[in-house]
């Protein structure tokens, strides 16, 4: 009997090249419009890259007909260059190597990914087809894999008491970090898990600190880093306090494959109010104190539906909620935010014709934020430029993305201002979601 003939694929190569072009930018300030220079640049992709299937047998002996998965990049929007690397988590639907054009579709320097299903146990392997179409992505769109951070599954809970379930938790850990590995990426951030309320705290730290290290081990030669997420502060939840981080980070041996990714609507909702420069300064601070700067690896830029201390996860779309833009022009604008991916979770409000552009104007709005003391960016003198930036009216900003999101036809939810959202607050009424959101919401902490 001979034996079925696996898929040949070939990736062919694109021939790419790219420019700077120096375009002006509309902000307004107090005296009304003012033009900025920006200097973008421009991806050139000659030929699309197409993966060219040959046909196979079949059982019956016929030859399937050829498929060919040809990638349109000739609509792809201009990408910043900007030392502040804003991006979004994109889809994956399909293959990882789909996130790599997602991004590019919404002129992001950064992306997050779930490299397999994030409510599921158990996954397919990844193919040699969806390794190689990865890298091949990633090469032909400029992408650097040290801003790409992927997202580890919503089921692991390190933390776990329970022995049997943490193990099953472990398992999970280790086959994203052995994924990430085999796609050439280099950060897996995760969530570090609860105590369940049955352990003290220090105890879950010391289990998830004992997974990484276990990890580390498990995965000799690999230089995948381990980012712990700060978290909003729930129920039993580990890492709503940098304290927490540090603990965990102080007991881990290869401290040179441990970080931290740090979130804005976490941060706000655990009692870090950042909405000021000064409170800003005061955080950054404190995890430098609890944590140290250096562990830094990266950033989730959201704003919060609840209010300062909530303990609720929550995430708004930028300007629309708590935070203000405000907040953001202050991170776009620390130099110890640079050169680290920044990336989007807010409600991309797609529908199904996958509209991603609210993407698109958060990404641009991030982008203009960070233009004032970014030299990469500034073709005019830079202070100048950071003159009209800290004059911009914020308020006209986030008007922009409301807009944007009213004009997809989303539900309205997230577009209510913030005055009016301070108001159902003070009566106690928190901002209701959908039975999908809050199932999106799920942290499978005691694990089955």
């Amino acid at each position: 009997m001979h034996k079925r003939r696996s898929n040949a694929i070939e990736e062919k190569d694109a021939l790419r090249r790219s420019t700077r072009v120096t375009k002006k930018a509309k902000i307004v300030t107090d005296a009304g419009e003012e033009e900025v220079k920006v200097e973008v640049t421009t991806i050139h992709i000659d030929k699309a890259p197409e993966l060219a299937v040959k046909p196979s047998s079949t059982k019956k002996g016929k030859a399937k007909a050829a498929d060919t998965d040809i990638i349109d990049v000739s609509s792809l929007p201009e990408r910043v260059c900007s030392n502040w690397k804003v991006g979004a988590h994109v889809s994956a639907a399909g293959g990882v190597e789909n996130a790599v054009f997602n991004a590019a579709k919404i002129g992001a320097n950064a992306f997050a990914l779930f490299v397999k299903s994030q409510r599921k146990w158990s996954s397919p392997p990844l193919t040699d087809a969806n390794i190689s179409s990865f890298k091949s992505r990633m090469k032909q769109l400029s992408y650097n894999p040290k801003y790409i951070l992927p997202h580890g599954s919503y089921l692991i809970n390190l933390g776990n008491p329970d022995t049997e379930k943490r193990e099953k938790s472990y398992e999970c850990f280790l086959d994203d970090l052995k994924r990430c590995d085999s796609l050439g990426l280099e950060l897996y951030n995760f969530h570090p898990g609860s105590s369940l309320g049955i352990v003290e705290p220090s105890v879950s730290m010391t289990h998830i600190a004992d997974c990484i290290n276990r990890s580390h081990r498990d995965t000799p030669g690999s230089k995948v880093v381990v980012v712990l997420e700060n978290m909003a502060g729930s129920g039993n939840i580990i890492g709503s306090d940098f304290a927490h981080l540090g603990e965990i980070i102080g007991q881990v041996d290869d401290k040179t494959r441990v970080g931290v990714c740090l979130d804005t609507c976490h941060m706000f909702a655990a009692g870090y109010d950042i909405r000021t420069k000064e409170g800003w300064n005061s955080t950054v601070e404190s995890f430098d104190t609890h944590v140290g700067l250096k562990y830094l690896r990266g950033m989730h830029l959201n704003d919060s539906k609840t209010a300062c201390g909530s303990k609720k996860d929550r995430h708004d779309n930028i300007g629309v909620g708590h935070l203000s833009i405000q907040t953001f022009a202050h991170i776009l604008i620390d130099p110890r935010m640079q050169d680290i991916p920044l990336i989007l979770e807010t409600p991309s409000h797609e529908g199904s014709n996958k509209n991603w552009d609210v993407w698109v104007k958060e990404i641009e709005v991030l982008n203009l934020l960070s233009v004032g003391t970014n030299s990469a960016v500034c073709s005019s003198p830079c202070g100048e430029d950071a003159k009209h930036a800290s004059e911009v009216t914020y308020d006209l900003l986030a008007r922009g993305i409301k807009d944007v999101i009213q004009a997809t036809g989303s539900s309205t939810e997230g577009v209510k201002s913030t005055k009016s959202t301070l108001k159902k607050s003070a009566k106690g009424a928190a901002p209701q979601e959908s039975q999908k959101v809050k199932r999106g919401k799920r942290r499978a902490v005691d694990n089955e």
